[in-house]
């Protein structure tokens, strides 16, 4: 016997049975949904199993009364919240920290601290795996493929895709599914079931040979990978596995491993107000932010000596490192083995003091002081353990005091003279861009002060081959992630720098050349004085002409190239003077908008004056600046907003200073941060740094810095790549003006997915070199391959064929070719019962095109009307597919399926005449549907009758018994409204004499149809 091949490659098969086994194998108990189903208080709308969370009550609190029990599990099940993401949050809190209930334990009633899972000892947890477990929502049934409870809570929820689909996996797990059901977009208003994310804590979309994870209401562009199973091996994985590790087995057990998933649930998660809308978000770490900080955990625990127990975590710019340095002082906090530590986190400017701490106080750290002078320094860090202190490195210069000493063995003794805070070996120091251009000698002042800390430095940018006192200082290297690792996992974008300007460049050029050519309108006499007054790099760097005539490209490159897609820009030059030439020259030059940042002092000059603003100024322009929406659009500075200012909105530098090593890395990381529609960040060069990148980068090693800015040169040949390649899906197609002829090549889902991959990979390359000559030559293929995407979207109902993830500039392109080559009747979408659907099908040429049309509306409009009349759209779904098998299978010609799928269209079109018939409403005839499942005419009845009178006279009896209870406002959510109605339907089928085993299911039936039809 022979098999096909590649039979039963199914998600079943591929990821979801692979998964639930690894799982199993790491200690989740396996139990069927249905086994699970009377543990939800009787209801497919309630998640929690709390039969199971009750037991785990009792045993982690022995002391807890049944009235308490009772409590806790209300405490759990009842909460409510504005939204979705306050819910989470409030449920968070209750199951990390625990709540209070009142309980007497033989010294009179106190609050007692109620806890739902120890985190110490992770196995003394209860943790179930289950399969397609159905939740009921307000309109619809979901049905998760897996969810992983801990103590009866659903904390994890996964979505399980087969890999022969292609990339079309990955939008539908998390895009139309996992969105859907926690109805993050309008579009899926009650379509979902929300409540199902409460408590859950991280949602999973894999197909075994790629997996993604986020957490709740996490878009699907922030999902990313879990690339590394630390503490774990690969090969540990492959044991415990038994093969090769997929990705789909890295993330099951670098997350989901009981140990790993309770710590990432208590230690790394927070809720952050999002800066641009002020909405709370919800963020979870990164693997490379969990191996970091259990890393520097497990040094600060087990080094043998005082000062081997800090190092270095270096995470390039963009990639988490303020929220990497918020959950190391949240898990050291928590850790019992530091009693009531100290926690100092030490920046180098007040600008990265105020950004590190604005982060700990969004993300709801709890009091965090910011030391705001030496003496309140020495206050904050002499006044005993458990304070979490924020300060500048400079404050520690000053700083005098005598050591308080304990008698602990093994610590440093200060020696006589230093100045010293703490003696204690419970204090951290946490230093923010620790490298030796930062910290200098103070890093040994700050050792002086806290002699027996543990020193932790974090940096944005490698440490320098010949810099050996930051590693002296702080420690080897604790974690790594480097530039190149960022831009692959998708943490940041990746940068593209373009010199610019070539003839006013500082570098590379003879400083009296380039003085001759900026001021060659001038005599030689005049040409002397002005050198030898102003002949320095700086001062010809902002000669007024020499800016001018930036200015003028500079406002012709954003107004090109980076407005259209609506991101910003910021201005780096050599000095406070040359920002607010700038400025002023953009102002004359009628540019975008655009406002110095910079420091001032009282004995600046008129024009330095001029531009001076007050630090709520400032920070009211910053925050204009992040605003989107916000008309200023360029930020202009010397020295400010290099370092620690995140600004995902900002795409482009325009460089114009001579910035060098971790100062230019700095710098530019300002344009890699992710943000919608954002593919790149962009280096423009006027000073000629990138002329010389190498030798501005050659202080780092290799590695370190590869990838740190691509030319934008080398996007040509890369769009060139891209072109070629989604050109090759339509290789056989011989007329290449055949619109019809390229939709025939789309009509496979899983090739729509590849095509729409590599479409937007070519439209993400045109659009960073419009409106460059180079890319003229791709716009035809851009504009005609723009028109079969929007064409396809229409033609197969496909939602995911949305030109509105590409670039404005490329979307203008395509919408103005739609606009004017007379195919527009083939790309707005039209209702399957319009006179436009009609002349949609008169305009197509063949009866396979027109059968392609009529098949994907039809299956559309099934779709969208299965669940409001059950019976009578599955019976037509069936005759659909029956009318595509026979085509494909060459039983049938294009003309016969267009005239049988016309039959169909009609029949669905004449469902009125029904409802005239029976004398019924819509919902009525639905139910009657149904009824005629379980009770259906005989044949002899049917020679006589149309339709079944008794079953007629049931449905209308259901309908009005039902109708009070559906007039009770939220009547879906009611489950006491819902249970008298199944009690009433009860009554009258039992009077109706139908079949006792038949009852339930058909009630069930009853009341989702009314969900669909009246719980709107």
């Amino acid at each position: 016997m022979t098999t096909t091949a590649g039979a039963g490659w199914n998600e079943d098969k591929l990821s979801e049975r692979p998964a639930v086994a690894l799982l199993q194998k790491l200690g989740y108990l396996y139990l069927p949904a249905a086994a699970l189903d009377a543990g939800r208080g009787g209801s497919l709308r309630e998640v929690v199993l709390a039969d199971r969370l009750g037991a785990a009550l009792r045993k982690l609190n022995p002391w807890l009364s049944d009235a308490n029990v009772h409590k806790a599990i209300r405490a759990i099940i009842g909460a409510q919240a504005a939204s979705l993401i306050e819910l989470s949050k409030l449920l968070h809190g209750h199951l990390t920290a625990g709540i209070s209930l009142e309980q007497d334990l033989g010294k009179g009633t106190q609050g007692q601290t109620v806890r739902f899972f120890d985190f110490e000892q992770p196995r003394n947890n209860d943790f179930v795996v289950t399969r397609q477990l159905r939740v009921k929502g307000a309109q619809r049934e979901v049905i998760p493929d897996i969810v992983l409870y801990v103590n009866g809570l659903p904390l994890v929820v996964i979505e399980c895709k087969s890999p022969t689909i292609g990339e079309k996996w990955k939008t539908d797990a998390i895009h139309t599914q996992l969105l859907r059901y926690q109805e993050l977009d309008e579009a899926y208003r009650n379509l979902g079931a929300p409540q199902l994310f409460g408590t859950v804590q991280l949602l999973v979309a894999t197909c075994d040979q790629e997996a993604f994870y986020g957490t709740v209401g996490t878009p699907q562009r922030y999902y990313a990978a879990w690339k590394e199973p630390y503490p774990y091996s690969r090969e540990e994985i492959a044991r415990v596995a038994g093969r090769e590790p997929t990705p789909q087995d890295v993330l099951i057990h670098g997350m989901l491993h009981p140990d790993n998933l309770l710590d990432i649930v208590r230690n790394f998660v927070v809720f952050e107000q999002d800066q641009d809308t002020q909405r709370l978000v919800r963020k979870v770490c990164r693997y490379q932010q969990f191996r970091a900080v259990n890393r520097a955990l497990a040094r600060a625990r087990e080094a043998k000596k005082v000062t081997g127990r800090g190092g270095v975590v270096w995470h390039t710019q963009g990639s988490g490192k303020s929220l990497t340095m918020l959950w190391l002082a949240l898990k050291l906090r928590r850790d019992k083995e530091h009693e009531n530590p100290t926690i100092v986190l030490v920046t180098d400017r007040v600008d990265l003091d105020a950004q590190i701490s604005g982060t700990f106080q969004r993300c709801g750290y709890t009091n965090p002081e910011r030391a705001e002078s030496v003496k309140d320094l020495r206050r904050l860090l002499t006044g005993g353990g458990g304070r979490t202190v924020l300060t500048t490195v400079h404050k520690f210069q000053e700083v005098t005091g005598t050591p308080t000493v304990r008698g602990n063995k093994g610590l440093r003794t200060p020696r006589v003279g230093q100045a010293v805070l703490s003696a204690e070996r419970n204090v951290f120091v946490l230093a923010d861009e620790a490298h030796r251009t930062q910290y200098g000698g103070m890093a040994a002042t700050m050792r002086n002060a806290l002699p027996n800390a543990a020193f932790f430095g974090f940096t944005g940018t490698p440490i320098d081959k010949e810099d050996r006192s930051t590693l002296q200082t702080f420690g080897d290297y604790i974690d790594t992630y480097p530039i190149q690792q960022a831009v692959a996992d998708g943490a940041t974008v990746p940068i593209l720098y373009e010199a610019r300007l070539p003839e006013l460049r500082m570098i590379g050029q003879s400083l009296d050349a380039l003085f001759n050519r900026v001021f060659k309108d001038r005599s030689l006499e005049e040409r002397e004085a002005i050198k030898k007054k102003y002949g320095t790099e700086e001062s010809i760097a902002r000669a007024p002409r020499r800016v001018e005539a930036i200015c003028a490209d500079l406002i012709e490159h954003y107004e090109t190239k980076i407005q259209p897609n609506g991101f910003k820009a910021q201005i780096v030059t050599t000095s406070r003077e040359a920002a607010v030439t700038y400025a002023e020259t953009l102002k004359r030059l009628q540019g975008p908008r655009a406002v110095v940042i910079m420091s001032s002092t009282n004995k600046d000059e008129q024009a330095l004056a001029d531009h001076h603003t007050s630090e709520a100024e400032r920070q009211d322009c910053i925050q204009r600046f992040l605003n989107r929406k916000d008309p200023l659009a360029i930020l202009i500075v010397c020295d400010m907003l290099l370092t620690g200012f995140d600004a995902p909105v900002e795409q482009v530098m325009y460089l114009d200073a001579p910035l060098k090593e971790h100062t230019l890395l700095q710098a530019i990381a300002r344009v890699n941060r992710l943000a919608e529609g954002k593919t790149h960040g962009l280096v423009v060069d006027y000073w000629g740094v990138s002329q010389a990148l190498e030798e501005a980068l050659k202080v780092f090693a290799p590695q370190d810095v590869a990838g740190s800015m691509t030319p934008l040169a080398d996007e040509l040949p890369r769009l060139q790549a891209r072109h070629a390649t989604v050109l090759r899906f339509f290789a056989g197609v011989k007329d290449q003006s055949d619109l019809q002829a390229y939709l025939k090549v789309l009509d496979d889902a899983a090739v729509r997915a590849e095509f729409n991959l590599e479409f937007r990979r070519f439209s993400q390359s045109v659009d960073m070199l419009l409106p460059d000559p180079r890319a003229l030559p791709f716009l035809a293929d851009l504009r005609w391959l723009g028109k079969v995407r929007q064409a396809a979207r229409v033609r197969f109902r496909d939602a995911t064929l949305d030109i509105s993830d590409c670039g404005a500039k490329v979307r203008k392109l395509i919408d103005d070719a739609i606009a004017v080559d007379g195919v527009k009747i083939l790309m707005e979408p039209v209702a399957l019962f319009s006179k436009e659907f009609d002349a949609r099908l008169a305009a197509l040429q063949s009866d396979e095109a027109r059968a392609s049309e009529m098949e994907h509306a039809l299956n559309d409009e099934i779709h969208v009307k299965l669940e409001e009349d059950p019976v009578f759209y599955s019976s037509l779904k069936e005759r659909l597919e029956k009318i595509i098998e026979d085509r494909k299978a060459k039983r049938i010609d294009d003309a016969k399926q267009l005239a049988l799928m016309v039959q169909v269209r009609e029949d669905m079109e004449g469902r009125g005449g029904a409802e005239e018939a029976l004398g019924l409403s819509a919902a009525g005839v639905a139910v009657y549907g149904l009824l005629e499942e379980v009770r259906p005419l005989q044949v002899a009845e049917k020679r006589d009758r149309r339709y079944n009178e008794a079953n007629k006279a049931l449905a209308e009896v259901l309908l009005l018994t039902l109708e009070p209870q559906m007039q009770i406002v939220d009547w879906t959510e009611k489950e006491d409204v819902q249970r008298e109605m199944r009690r009433l339907m009860k009554r009258q089928l039992q009077a109706a004499k139908l079949e006792a085993e038949r009852i339930e299911p058909l009630v069930l039936k009853v009341m989702e149809l009314m969900r669909v039809r009246k719980g709107r």
